[in-house]
C-alpha cells in the first residue's frame, strides 16, 4: 500500500506541475495573440497610409500632365498687369507733384517766421545780465509758430551765427518751450 500512496503522491504532483506547466504556457500563448493583434492593427493602419499616399501621387501626376494655363488666360493677366503698372506710375507722380506743392507753399511760410535782418548790431543793456558790460545783440519779437530753433536758423541765414544755448543764457527764465507771440527775446551777437 505503500508503494501505491507513493505511485499517487507523485501522479498528483507530475499532474499539478503539468497543470502549471500548462497555465504558463497558455498565458504566454495569450501574450503572443495580443502582440500579434498589435501587429495586425499596425499592419492595417500602415496599409491605409500607403493606399492614401498612392492616391495622392496618382492626383499630382494627373495634375502635373494638365495643360496649367491656357495662353489666352496668361495674356490677359499680362495686360491686367501693365494697366495696373500705369496707374500706379500716374499715381506716383501726381503724388510727386503735389508734394512739390507743398514744399512750396510751407517754402513760402517759413520766410515769413524768419526775423528781419538787422542792418548793424546796436550796443543794447541787457537787462537779464545785469552787472556786466552792456552786449551787443538784437531784440526779436517771437512769431507765431517760432521755436528757438527756427529763431536761430534764421538768423544764421542772415550770417549771424548764435546758438540756442546762447540765447538761453542771454535770456535767463525763458521757457523754450512756451514763448508767447510778441514776447521780446535777445539774440546776443557773436563775439569777434
Amino acid at each position: 500500500m505503500k508503494r501505491i500512496l507513493v505511485w499517487f503522491l507523485i501522479l498528483s504532483c507530475s499532474v499539478a506541475a503539468a497543470h502549471a506547466q500548462d497555465d504558463a504556457t497558455q498565458q504566454q500563448i495569450n501574450e503572443l495573440n495580443g502582440h500579434i493583434r498589435d501587429q495586425q492593427e499596425t499592419l492595417e493602419v500602415q496599409k491605409k497610409r500607403i493606399d492614401a499616399l498612392e492616391k495622392e501621387i496618382s492626383e499630382l501626376r494627373d495634375k502635373s500632365s494638365a495643360p496649367a494655363v491656357n495662353q489666352d488666360e496668361l495674356q490677359k493677366l499680362a495686360d491686367q498687369i501693365q494697366e495696373i503698372d500705369k496707374k500706379r506710375q500716374a499715381d506716383r507722380e501726381l503724388i510727386l507733384k503735389e508734394i512739390e506743392k507743398l514744399g512750396k507753399v510751407s517754402g513760402g511760410s517759413t520766410a515769413s517766421h524768419k526775423p528781419p535782418p538787422a542792418v548793424s548790431p546796436t550796443p543794447v543793456d541787457n537787462p537779464a545780465v545785469a552787472g556786466t558790460s552792456p552786449q551787443k545783440g538784437y531784440e526779436y519779437a517771437v512769431q507765431r509758430n517760432d521755436t528757438l530753433s527756427i529763431i536761430v536758423k534764421a538768423y544764421r541765414e542772415q550770417g549771424i551765427k548764435v546758438t540756442t544755448d546762447q540765447i538761453l543764457k542771454a535770456n535767463p527764465g525763458l521757457n523754450p518751450n512756451s514763448l508767447k507771440v510778441g514776447q521780446k527775446i535777445f539774440i546776443p551777437a557773436p563775439a569777434k
